[in-house]
């Protein structure tokens, strides 16, 4: 009997009513934990993700409506479902003013209990629309011609069926129900397995592996299972149709300029903010004095502790990265709840010198790629090649495709071209018969200084060494000769930046003044329309006026964090599905995997990367806003 990736908590300390709910439960192909009273339930909503809590008011240690409470006081907003001997209005009441999603009276028929199970899974999107096992239509996923069939527990892609383990189905049907989630192992661990059975981390590398190699096998030659190096797993978007169109560079008619904020922008906003650097270093150096005269007050503690956050996150986005690393320092000594050891004052008082030093000193910049305007039709590729047969081919079909295209046949001619102007892609050769000179070096020359150009190798050389160094220094495509025209332009078409639209509208929230207008120079260039959000306690009201496409939330914010905005978010049918991207200083697995169960899509680290953070929110915005794709624009 195949087991669904559904993960239930059961909380109930009446054995032989757990036994028989233990029994409706598996017969429904349902995954739970068992728990006999509310301490240990706690613990287990903190470690585990479980799509629902099936509680019984009255178990032992923390009483079900108490456990209630802690649970949403700390964010959880998966269901909780409520079971009682007690159904008075007056219970009722402080049952849903607990937290809880709903109730259900003992005695009870199971059909009813699963019913509300069901309906509630439904409301968390944890179960598909009509996805009772009585809907054959509803329980069939889909990834193009693959097909998992719920009720029949197969596998087929184009028909044929593939045969796979009980564990490799489930892995794919979690990734299938929940596309663009990212999985970590001991996420993946935590919905397949129960508490004590779990096998370690790695069974689930060699059962990822197993699934990607046997639907190879069956057929299927595109790649369905993304690896987020450092996170986890995902389904990968489904590619879209190559029939769609042969032009995507006609199809692309808005206007692209700079994919970047240049210099002088930069340096403008710094001078503007250098003053409130300086006030934020002033409370610390404040707290520095009164730490080393013995009265350092809770109150001084915690506001330096909120100023060198804020540093910490916006210090490395204007040129100062060792001033994020010292402000991160301090920002972990003032969480110090106990009496401070003089090596700590010591550490801190070196800390906050080293941070005035450090505002002293030349911000570290990078060149920004030069600003290209575009006519409406063309995009501008740059193809250092010495192949003038191939380049000459391409250079007469490139007009087809809707590119302009300039040829270098080799690096010193690449280099001359690049310094008069920035193309909007690049496909470089790796090696040339004139010169020794290999076109790695102009690889990684255009790496440090124009990160965001994408570059498509396209070389006869095709080692592993070859190909790690590639894509080690950033390269988005490694394309190996020989490959037809056709080839060659679809890989183009597939790295080009996404067009400019004054359409899609961005919300930045955030309680940083600095960080807000370094986000928001970011993304402006980009044609997108930006609104910035100093007090959170009125995000409901600007959401409502703005109606933006996507919302970035800094996640470490005072009266009002972003997780709970997110959970607010989610919670409006209408804004369900909003994508929100969140930054945050903390990286560590339990703060990722709690913004992610708060609804978050993404998220990025601070200091924040200019060039990620406009990938991140430009994928995201036409991933889920079909009207900016190319073709619709």
């Amino acid at each position: 009997m195949k087991k669904s990736p559904i993960k239930i908590l059961l909380v109930e300390d009446d054995g032989g009513l757990t036994a028989t709910l233990a029994k409706v439960l598996e017969a429904n192909h349902y995954g739970f934990d068992r728990a006999n009273d509310g301490q240990v339930s706690l613990d287990l909503a903190a470690a585990i993700e479980y799509d629902l809590i099936l509680l019984d008011v009255q178990v032992a240690k923390l009483d079900g409506i108490s456990l209630c409470r802690q649970l949403r006081s700390q964010g959880y907003c998966k269901p909780i479902l409520l079971m009682t001997a007690k159904d008075s209005d007056a219970e009722v009441v402080a049952f849903l003013d607990a937290g809880a999603d709903d109730y259900i009276s003992k005695p009870f028929v199971t059909e009813v209990l699963l019913a509300r199970i069901r309906t509630l899974l439904r409301r968390s999107k944890a179960l598909s629309p009509g996805g009772s096992t009585q809907n054959s239509a509803a329980n069939i996923l889909t990834w193009g011609a693959l097909c998992l069939d719920l009720d029949a527990g197969r596998v087929t892609f184009a028909g044929q069926i593939i045969s796979l383990t009980a564990t490799e189905y489930n892995v794919l049907e979690l990734l299938l129900r929940n596309p663009d989630r990212i999985f970590s192992r001991s996420a993946i661990l935590d919905r397949l397995w129960g508490f004590d059975d779990a096998p370690t981390d790695r069974a689930i590398i060699t059962h990822i592996k197993d699934v990607r190699k046997k639907l190879k096998a069956g057929g299927l030659t595109e790649e369905i299972i993304e690896t987020v190096y450092g996170m986890g797993y995902r389904l990968k978007p489904y590619p879209q149709s190559a029939s769609s169109s042969n032009n995507p560079g006609v199809e692309r008619t808005k206007k692209h300029q700079s994919r970047g904020i240049d210099k002088s922008k930069s340096d403008k906003i710094l001078e503007r903010f250098r003053g409130s650097f300086n006030q934020q270093i002033a409370v610390l150096d404040e707290a520095k004095t009164a730490l080393l005269a013995g009265k350092l007050a809770t109150e001084l503690q915690q506001a330096a502790k909120h100023e060198a956050h804020k540093l910490a996150g916006s210090l490395g986005s204007f040129g100062y990265p060792e001033g994020s690393k010292l402000a991160r320092s301090a920002e972990h000594l003032l969480r110090n709840n106990r009496s401070w050891t003089a090596e700590e004052i010591t550490r801190f008082s070196d800390l906050v010198t080293g941070l005035q030093q450090e505002l002293d000193k030349t911000p570290i910049t990078s060149t920004a790629a030069a600003v290209s305007t575009l006519s409406n039709f063309n995009y501008r590729v740059l193809v250092v090649d010495d192949d003038a047969a191939l380049t000459e081919r391409l250079k007469v079909e490139s007009e087809a495709w809707g590119f302009r295209m300039k040829i270098a046949p080799n690096i010193t001619a690449a280099r001359s071209r690049l310094a008069l102007s920035m193309p909007d892609v690049m496909l470089l050769d790796l090696s040339f018969a004139q010169t020794e000179e290999d076109g790695l070096t102009l690889l990684r020359e255009l790496t440090e200084r124009s990160p965001t150009l994408p570059i498509i190798v396209f070389t006869g050389r095709g080692s592993l060494a070859d190909r790690l160094a590639v894509s080690r220094l950033g390269a988005k495509q490694f394309l190996h000769k020989p490959a037809t025209t056709e080839q060659i332009f679809r890989a183009i078409a597939r790295v080009l930046p996404s067009p400019k639209t004054s359409e899609a509208k961005v919300l930045i929230v955030d309680d940083d003044p600095v960080m807000l207008a370094k986000l928001s120079a970011l993304l402006t260039p980009w044609g997108l329309e930006v609104t910035n959000l100093k007090e959170p306690q009125q995000f409901w009201e600007v959401l409502i006026s703005t109606e933006p496409d996507l919302v970035v939330l800094d996640l470490e914010m005072p009266i009002v964090s972003g997780l709970e905005l997110c959970q607010v978010v989610r919670q409006d049918i209408q804004w369900e599905n909003l994508p929100i991207l969140v930054v945050t200083a903390h990286t560590a697995p339990e703060a990722l995997q709690q913004a992610f169960a708060a609804g978050a899509d993404d998220f990025i680290t601070k200091p924040v990367l200019g060039p990620e953070l406009v990938t991140r929110v430009l994928s995201r915005i036409k991933r889920s806003r079909p009207l900016l794709n190319p073709g619709n624009t």
